[in-house]
C-alpha cells in the first residue's frame, strides 16, 4: 500500500472509529491527540488496527488537512458514527490443555448458546501462540468493523487463559467494541472486556496458579517433615524408568506401558503402576534431562 494511498484515503476509514487508546480516547470523525493536546503526527496504532485493510499496516500518518503538531479541536463526528451495529453474531471459543481431554461438553454448549461458529484448539495456556484463538479475535474484529455487533462466547473464563494474557485479551477486544460471554462459572453472563469485573479477573487469575503451586510445595514440605511419602515417588526406580522409556521408543500408550511395569518395593510391591504415575515419571525424566548441563565433549 502506497503512501500517498495512506494519506489521502484510508485516514478517513480511520476516523469512522473513536480512538480506544485511554491516553488519546478522542471520538470518530476527529485526529489522535497527544499527551500535551496537539495533534498526533500518525494515528494511533490501536485504533488504525480496527480498519481490516490496515491491520497489517505499521503506521498511518496524520493528513495535512488536519494539521499535525497543532492544538488539537474536536471536529464533527460522521453521519453514521452513531449508528446502531446492524446485526449480531456470536462466535464461540473451546479450548482444552491436553490432547486426552475431551471438548466436547464445551462444543454442545455454545451450539446450544446459539453461536453460529466455533474456534477450537487443544493446546496449553502456558503456549506462546494460540492460533485458534488468534484467529477468532481478528474474524471478530473484521466483522465488527463492518457494523455488525460481535460477541465472543466462551464456556468458562479460564478457557480463554491466565494472567497477563487474559488482561492483553482484555485491552484487544476492546480495542475491537467485541463483547464477551461466559456459559457457565463464577463470572456467568456478559461482561465489559474493559470493565472492572474483567480487570480483577485477570489479576486473581495470574495469581491462582501460583497461589496453587505455593500451597502444594507448603503440604509436600509438612509431609516430609513427619517422613511421609509424596505422590508417586516411593513406586518408582531408575529400572522402571529405563524400561518405560524403553516402552516409550516403540510408540506404546501410556496404559500399555503402565500393564508391563511391576512395582519392586513399598506398600504396592507386585502391582503395575497407574498411567498416571507413569506419565509423572516420564516427563519428570524429560524435564531432568532438558534442563541438565551439557557434557563437554573431547
Amino acid at each position: 500500500m502506497k503512501q500517498s494511498a495512506l494519506v489521502s484515503d484510508d485516514f478517513k476509514r480511520v476516523e469512522s472509529h473513536s480512538c480506544p487508546m485511554s491516553t488519546c480516547a478522542v471520538p470518530a470523525g476527529s485526529p489522535c491527540r497527544t499527551g500535551k493536546g496537539k495533534v498526533a503526527i500518525q494515528y494511533h496504532t490501536a485504533r488504525f488496527r480496527l480498519v481490516p485493510q490496515l491491520v497489517k499496516v505499521l503506521s498511518v500518518p496524520t493528513p495535512a488537512v488536519r494539521k499535525p503538531g497543532s492544538v488539537w479541536t474536536k471536529l464533527p463526528r460522521p453521519a453514521d458514527a452513531d449508528a446502531e451495529p446492524v446485526g449480531h453474531v456470536r462466535l464461540g471459543y473451546a479450548r482444552a490443555s491436553t490432547a486426552r481431554q475431551s471438548l466436547d461438553a464445551q462444543l454442545d454448549s455454545l451450539a446450544e448458546a446459539g453461536v453460529t461458529r466455533i474456534f477450537s484448539e487443544k493446546i496449553s495456556t502456558r503456549a506462546t501462540r494460540r492460533p485458534e484463538l488468534e484467529a477468532i479475535v481478528k474474524l471478530a474484529g473484521e466483522i465488527r468493523s463492518s457494523g455488525v455487533r460481535v460477541t465472543l462466547v466462551v464456556h468458562e473464563h479460564k478457557r480463554l487463559g491466565r494472567g497477563i494474557e487474559l488482561a492483553m485479551l482484555a485491552e484487544e477486544l476492546k480495542a475491537s467494541d467485541v463483547g464477551l460471554e461466559f456459559l457457565t462459572g463464577e463470572l456467568k453472563g456478559s461482561h465489559d472486556p474493559s470493565g472492572i469485573v474483567f480487570t480483577v479477573l485477570a489479576a486473581m487469575s495470574g495469581m491462582e496458579r501460583e497461589y496453587i503451586r505455593d500451597r502444594t510445595l507448603e503440604g509436600h514440605e509438612s509431609a516430609r517433615k513427619r517422613g511421609k511419602t509424596i505422590g508417586g515417588a516411593g513406586v518408582t526406580d531408575d529400572s522402571m524408568v529405563s524400561m518405560a522409556l524403553h516402552l516409550r521408543g516403540q510408540e506404546m500408550s501410556l496404559r500399555d506401558i503402565a500393564k508391563k511395569l511391576v512395582i519392586t518395593s513399598g506398600a504396592k510391591k507386585g502391582q503395575h503402576p497407574s498411567p498416571a504415575t507413569v506419565m509423572r515419571m516420564l516427563r519428570e525424566h524429560d524435564e531432568q534431562k532438558a534442563t541438565a548441563p551439557l557434557e563437554p565433549t573431547a
